[in-house]
């Protein structure tokens, strides 16, 4: 063809490789292609370092950070409707029957005992499911934190009740409407007020649920050490509860005495609806079940009396 290179002046592949230095040294521009290692001066590996194989990827941490908070909301919202569930059940003991179980005991000696009570039943509760977390299994680990919570919360929910009653403070409205009531003052901290309608909560609604959850978010935030490993969760579970109960105690005790009103100005109040299927209250005693004194020497602590 016209202006095409003739076959003889073609360069074949075969005569430049042979016109490549017996030295193996190579010009600038195949050097710069392959790459040379600044030490050795031979060709750097073309292939990326790690054998070619890709790099491990990082963990995505919004995702397992979604995954987290989606766990602990479903178990809050768990929780939740359980305390729901079974405030109605709990059995609440009126003054009358206080008075009886604890003769001779003004408000205050009474209110002592019975935060007594609730403190040791809840340490309880937080040394056996520190104990049963033993394993290092997260199921486990979850449905130990559920049953706490649980449990915790039904004691106090009963001591909140009976504080009520000491203080002269009982809502009106029948068991179901007092219930709803307790759950709120349990998950304010606060007495009901039925002056203040903002305190009195007699229906359970969004608000009511979300005042639940917020309080039970900071008792599981709280209750993390009971997860550690056999009897150190165990006492750390149990110290943790005893002051927690005790903590939350005073913050209801404080707000009903500004309104207490003393027994002889008192007017004669109907005793308690019972509950038709009574909760049984994990390690509580006689006592904080409402059945009565445990030693009669020494009511409600089940010590023998100092003489």
């Amino acid at each position: 063809m016209p202006g095409s290179t003739p076959p003889w002046k073609r360069r074949s592949r075969k005569r430049a490789a042979d016109l490549e230095p017996l030295d193996g040294s190579h010009d600038a521009r195949d050097v710069e292609e392959r790459g040379t290692d600044a030490v050795t001066g031979e060709g750097a590996p073309l292939e990326p370092a790690g054998g070619g194989l890709p790099a491990p990827a990082a963990p995505d941490e919004p995702a397992a950070r979604r995954r987290a908070e989606g766990r602990l909301h479903a178990l809050l919202g768990v929780s939740v409707d359980r305390m729901v569930a079974m405030a109605p059940r709990i059995p609440v003991r009126d003054l009358a029957t206080l008075r009886r179980h604890f003769p001779g005991l003004g408000p205050e000696e009474i209110a002592d005992r019975l935060v007594a009570g609730a403190a040791k039943a809840t340490a309880v509760v937080g040394a056996g499911v520190g104990a049963a977390n033993m394993l290092p299994v997260p199921p486990a680990w979850a449905a130990g934190m559920a049953t706490e919570i649980s449990g915790v919360a039904a004691i106090e929910l009963k001591l909140v009740a009976e504080l009520h009653e000491v203080y002269g403070q009982r809502p009106a409205g029948d068991l179901r409407t007092r219930s709803i009531a307790y759950l709120g003052a349990w998950a304010s901290e606060h007495g009901v007020d039925p002056a203040r309608p903002t305190t009195y909560r007699r229906v359970v609604d969004s608000g009511l649920k979300r005042q639940l959850r917020k309080q039970l978010k900071r008792r599981v935030i709280r209750n993390v050490p009971n997860l550690l490993p056999f009897m150190v969760g165990a006492t750390v579970g149990a110290v943790v509860n005893r002051r927690d109960t005790r903590r939350f105690a005073e913050h209801i005790r404080a707000d009903l005495r500004t309104r207490q009103v003393p027994w002889d100005r008192l007017e004669e109040l109907p005793p308690l609806d019972k509950p038709a299927e009574p909760l049984e209250l994990p390690g509580a005693g006689r006592d904080e079940a409402g059945e009565g004194p445990r030693n009669p020497g020494n009511p409600g602590t089940g010590e023998p009396r100092q003489d």
